[in-house]
């Protein structure tokens, strides 16, 4: 009897926002914010069960083996100041264990968990804060700070929150035409008056509540903030189980999203107290790094703020931008970090206006206030920063 031969992978055949979530997955599991079932189902959505079994692989393979540990408290950051000569972080260790004979040796398990995870069905599961890391990123001042407070996760506790009923804003739901027709949620400060542009993209979650918040924040500011759904190709966050979502925007094609936030900058031109010609744009985690591609698209992008954001794949699309860039991280998304010399080289030698701030004692997603991962201090500073850098570029 003959038998088919199992499918077998490198992590270099997945795409880049592939390989970036799933390893963010892997972090999760690790840092204790979801168990091992869930975290081998999500990976397969995320990659299919020969890419999962070559991702936990490249990552060491220590969920095969290891039970998930218990979650450090977070502790509040100090700026450290983003000048070139900064000493960028070393390449995230999960990149780098993917010759382990540890690894190797495990192959055959690993693959047979990813596999059964893709045949399990998940019902009623709901998706954690996003990710964490677990290792100070090298080259970064070390500072003491206090301990962050450890609400629970998944309600809204920042100070900067602005309720959905706060008297100083007005929120719509919207549509508008592209290749699709596109969601969005569109808020404007309730005083009449002409007002700079943002275009707030959201994490790989869709468009939650957090992110609707992250908008109302920008318009008692004083701009007209847009946060597109870019899952609006599927029908809408709303439409997709929650626990695939991440697996959707895995696997969506980046042309078509960028497309989508072009779609949202021409909208956003038409909307009525939008000032014309230069707009900006801040994303968060896979926000944050579709913040850097659609600045290199789009020449009317003035302004980008990336939290934590992959670097997108070439680099060198950069080198187009029109946009001055600030890039915001955490001291401890080691994994993150690590794309920021690339970046910030490309940038430079293109003449691009590039700065970046690390606030140490901060891991990836620190500004989701409903996140197992927030820092309300490095929260509170970014939001300054952020503000600052579009008042002086728009």
């Amino acid at each position: 009897m003959a038998y088919k031969k199992r499918q077998e992978i490198s992590v270099d055949e997945l795409n880049d926002m592939q390989r970036y979530l799933g390893e963010e997955t892997i972090e999760n599991y690790q840092a204790g914010q979801m168990s091992r079932r869930r975290m081998l189902r999500r990976l397969v959505l995320i990659c299919g069960a020969p890419g999962a079994a070559a991702l936990l692989i490249a990552c060491g393979d220590a969920t095969a083996t290891q039970p998930a540990p218990t979650v450090a408290p977070t502790t509040a950051p100090a700026a450290t100041t983003a000048a070139a000569t900064t000493t960028a972080p070393t390449t995230a260790a999960a990149t780098s264990a993917a010759a382990t004979t540890t690894a190797a040796t495990s192959a055959a398990s690993t693959t047979s968990a990813a596999t059964t995870a893709a045949q399990t069905t998940a019902a009623g599961t709901t998706a954690p804060g996003t990710t964490a890391a677990g290792t100070t990123a090298a080259g970064t001042t070390t500072a003491a700070g206090t301990t962050a407070a450890g609400a629970t996760a998944g309600a809204s506790r920042s100070p900067l929150s602005v309720a959905a009923n706060d008297p100083a804003v007005v929120a719509t739901d919207v549509t508008y035409p592209g290749d699709t027709t596109i969601m969005g949620y569109l808020v404007k400060p309730a005083a009449s008056g002409t007002y700079p542009g943002v275009i707030v993209i959201h994490e790989n979650r869709g468009l939650t509540d957090h992110i609707k918040d992250v908008a109302r924040r920008f318009a008692k500011a004083g701009y007209i903030a847009l946060a597109p759904d870019l899952a609006s190709r599927n029908g809408g966050t709303a439409k997709i189980p929650e626990d695939q979502v991440t697996g959707y925007f895995a696997n969506a094609k980046p042309e078509d999203l960028v497309k989508d936030l072009n779609s949202t900058e021409t909208y956003l031109e038409t909307v009525s107290g939008v000032k014309a010609g230069k707009y900006g744009v801040v994303g968060f985690c896979f926000g944050g790094g579709y913040t850097l591609r659609f600045a290199a698209a789009n020449p009317r992008v003035a302004a980008a703020v990336p939290y934590y954001g992959p670097v997108p794949s070439p680099v060198s699309q950069m080198a187009s931008t029109q946009a001055a860039i600030l890039g915001i991280y955490g001291g401890n998304d080691t994994r993150v970090n690590s794309g920021i010399p690339d970046l910030e080289s490309t940038l430079k030698n293109a003449g691009k206006t590039f700065e970046k701030i690390v606030y140490d004692g901060a891991n990836h997603a620190f500004n989701n206030d409903t996140g197992a991962n927030y820092n309300e201090n490095a929260s509170n500073m970014a939001w300054t920063a952020t503000l600052d850098w579009l008042k002086k570029y728009l």
